[in-house]
């Protein structure tokens, strides 16, 4: 799904917050159709921009409300053309941004004092707010989704730029990887069943809450704030060891038998079942991987690595055969960039230990093996081949076809979306306070009067 930059989609969750403390009496202050923007609306998201240390172009003042009668427009006509929200990503959505408070904040505990309420009902009233959120997102999309950019459309626009306002593709890399995991000794994985099965014991005796226990030993750290609880997912979001154990789950007060994944050793305790979806706790524990483990598989590799440079197999057969990278294995050990879901990555968007690795190789050449720690903290011992590198350069079609498709699809999303909301305007019944009217806005048909 294509982003819209120009237009800031607010993330606040704390929308109300202020009015919740006593800071804001409350009013309307501008109306869209029949959608008010509240003064609280606006103190909450300028109260959000304070702490995340983020700046606006102008007058807060000004900005922030014709920000916020913005995603007024949509939603009202999102409401004409009944467009509306998934329940289950709605879901998802929230429990999201509540972990993200809970992180930035300490503890859910802490959460709850900020705020000034329990967690429920910080929850029910971002739920309106999310709602809106991805209600303005879909009108967006709707949008632009009927203007499709041909390529006529992407030569047209690359011819008619000056030539000192090309823009510039910055260097960009294609990497392979091969990776495997170091064994894990016998004595280690008892060690950590041992420890689980603990675990086990004492919940199950009432000895100990699952969720201290998470919180103290998890290795899923962004889950272990949460007292290692995932919220709601479907048996498709979650790893198919994982998944099978947690949908048997039925009883709340019992702990899962130790499950195996390639994350490491998990308990879990079921919290909630609903429809499709399922809640619950976990506890991850990562085997400690011994250095005579690590040494032992770098050994393996780099005589793999000597077999591809003698030419005895390609750094694609040897993917397949010895690669335990799941993503990779069956594209020749191409790494995939997430941002982009393209086999080009610049420098910075690789992974640090990889990136460090490739800024000093020459394209073709295979590096020494080396340690690499997953996002999930687990230990891998790769080696990686620079497969190429191009340098930065001034965008041509030849070369950076998809880059400018990408520049001119969001030129003609933008003139599309500033188009309707001009002719929203002039539809809609529309009032702006009089102490607002005096701001510079970015769209001048808010005032009528």
């Amino acid at each position: 799904m294509r982003r819209l930059s120009f237009i800031v989609v607010l993330l606040v969750a704390a929308i109300g917050f202020a009015l919740a403390k006593g800071k804001v009496v409350d009013q309307v202050v501008w109306v869209v159709g029949d959608e008010p923007v509240l003064q609280s609306e606006i103190e909450g998201e300028i109260i959000r921009l304070k702490y995340e240390k983020q700046t606006v172009d102008g007058d807060p003042y000004c900005v922030i409300p014709e920000q916020i009668a913005i995603q007024k427009l949509f939603i009202a006509q999102a409401k004409i053309d009944s467009v509306v929200v998934s329940e289950t990503v709605l879901d998802q959505q929230v429990d999201a941004r509540v972990k993200y408070f809970i992180q930035r904040i300490g503890s859910q505990e802490k959460v709850e004092e900020y705020f000034g309420k329990p967690i429920d009902k910080i929850k029910s009233e971002m739920r309106r707010t999310v709602n809106e959120q991805m209600v303005v997102s879909q009108m967006q999309q709707k949008i632009t989704d009927a203007h499709k950019i041909t390529p006529a459309d992407v030569l047209k626009f690359y011819n008619k730029i000056p030539k000192d306002s090309i823009p510039t593709i910055p260097e960009q890399v294609e990497v392979q990887i091969i990776s495997i995991s170091p064994e894990v000794t016998p004595v280690e994985v008892e060690r950590i069943k041992s420890k689980l099965r603990e675990f086990k014991e004492k919940v199950e005796s009432g000895e100990s809450q699952f969720s201290t226990l998470a919180i103290l030993y998890s290795e899923d750290r962004g889950s272990a704030m949460q007292g290692g609880e995932l919220g709601f997912m479907t048996k498709g979001k979650l790893v198919p060891e994982f998944a099978n154990v947690a949908f048997s789950l039925f009883d709340p007060t019992k702990v899962s038998r130790i499950v195996e994944s390639e994350f490491g050793y998990h308990i879990i305790q079921l919290i909630e079942r609903r429809n499709d979806q399922v809640n619950c706790r976990h506890i991850l524990m990562i085997p400690h991987i011994e250095e005579t483990q690590k040494r032992e598989a770098m050994a393996k590799l780099d005589s793999l690595a000597t077999a591809i440079r003698t030419e005895k197999l390609t750094f694609a057969e040897a993917t397949m055969q010895y690669s335990e990278d799941k993503e990779t294995k069956e594209n020749g050990g191409l790494m995939i960039n997430p941002e982009t879901m393209s086999n080009k990555f610049q420098i910075q968007q690789l992974p640090a230990e990889v990136a460090k690795v490739v800024y000093n190789l020459s394209e073709g050449e295979i590096s020494k093996p080396f340690v690499y720690k997953t996002p999930a903290g687990k230990d891998m011992v790769c080696i990686v081949k620079l497969k190429s590198r191009t340098k930065a350069h001034k965008a041509n079609p030849e070369e950076d076809f998809n880059e400018l498709t990408e520049i001119v699809s969001a030129k003609r999303s933008k003139e599309l979306i500033d188009k309707w909301i001009e002719e929203k305007q002039r539809e809609l019944y529309i009032h702006v306070n009089p102490e607002l009217r005096s701001c510079p806005f970015k769209y001048p048909g808010w005032i009528k009067e």
